[in-house]
């Protein structure tokens, strides 16, 4: 498998066979950023680590040369940095027993340009290889312009693969904005259950991160349990820790866009919170 950027790696735990591990990938997640997958797929990363008869991959897009750095990394090089932001993502897949995990190494910069035919095409590779039953992306709503440019690939992309080819379900999770906002009808819930630790584990993998000052650790994890316990108000919770996420599927039609489909969230959510105050206000 060869990739457009020289410094692409694929990794598998244990010495394993990187292109058989994903070729037998069942939950996919791609990221713009090395952490993202933990934090947007771990849905899916909690569910393989339990049932050894599914599988997850991972693909980073981006070399993480822009991290922010501060304390024991602040002097470190931009260099640097990639090699350890590979190492650390490694890490993680070693700790959540990953299939495998694709570096794909593109600077952020050329990933937020018009023109991301490379990537679309490294990422047409990476589908038709990996065939998963689901996948879990960056969402529209995200507040990260790298990682709404990394979702456009990735939807470009599976609009090349046939359709009876493409992930049987596609989210769109949680990174940066939370979705609790979005209209119930619209939104789905994704159960994370894994051990306690697990999750934050994961993250603290990303020592440049978690210990140069961004607890991802402790955040994710609380966003999650948050999200369990307020998602409605009138039953118990279902779950200890959940993911919001938006199906995607509906961005794969001919003529969808991803400014209309923001456009028809906010929209919904503006008649409903409306219509909400009206009627308390009528005392309705």
């Amino acid at each position: 498998m060869k990739f457009s950027q020289p410094e692409a790696s694929l990794y598998a735990p244990a010495q394993r066979d990187p292109l058989a591990g994903l070729s037998s990938t069942t939950h996919l997640g791609i990221g713009a950023h090395a952490d993202d997958l933990e934090i947007l797929a771990f849905s899916g990363i909690s569910a393989c680590y339990r049932h050894p008869s599914h599988r997850f991959s991972g693909v980073v897009v981006t070399d993480g040369a822009g991290s922010p750095r501060t304390g024991s990394f602040a002097k470190t090089s931009d260099s640097e940095m990639v090699a350890i932001r590979r190492d650390e993502q490694q890490r993680a897949a070693d700790l959540g027993n990953y299939a495998s995990v694709i570096q794909l190494g593109y600077p952020s910069p050329e990933v937020r340009k018009t023109d991301r035919s490379k990537l679309i095409s490294d990422l047409v590779q990476i589908l038709k290889a990996a065939q998963p039953q689901i996948l879990y992306l960056h969402n529209p709503v995200d507040r990260h312009e790298t990682h709404l440019a990394v979702l456009l690939a990735c939807l470009e992309a599976l609009k090349q693969i046939p359709e009876n080819s493409r992930p049987r379900e596609i989210y769109g999770c949680e990174v940066w904005g939370d979705l609790d906002w979005v209209p119930a009808s619209r939104i789905l819930r994704l159960p994370c259950s894994a051990p306690e630790d697990f999750g934050p584990s994961l993250l603290r993998c990303f020592a440049s991160q978690v210990d140069g000052g961004k607890r991802y650790d402790w955040a994710a994890q609380g966003r999650r349990r948050a999200q369990a316990t307020f998602g409605d108000a009138y039953t118990p919770d279902q779950a200890d820790e959940v993911v919001l996420a938006l199906d995607l599927k509906p961005l794969l039609q001919p003529g969808a866009s991803l400014s209309s489909f923001v456009s028809s969230l906010t929209e919904q959510f503006r008649t409903q919170s409306i219509s909400r105050a009206q009627k308390v206000e009528q005392g309705k």
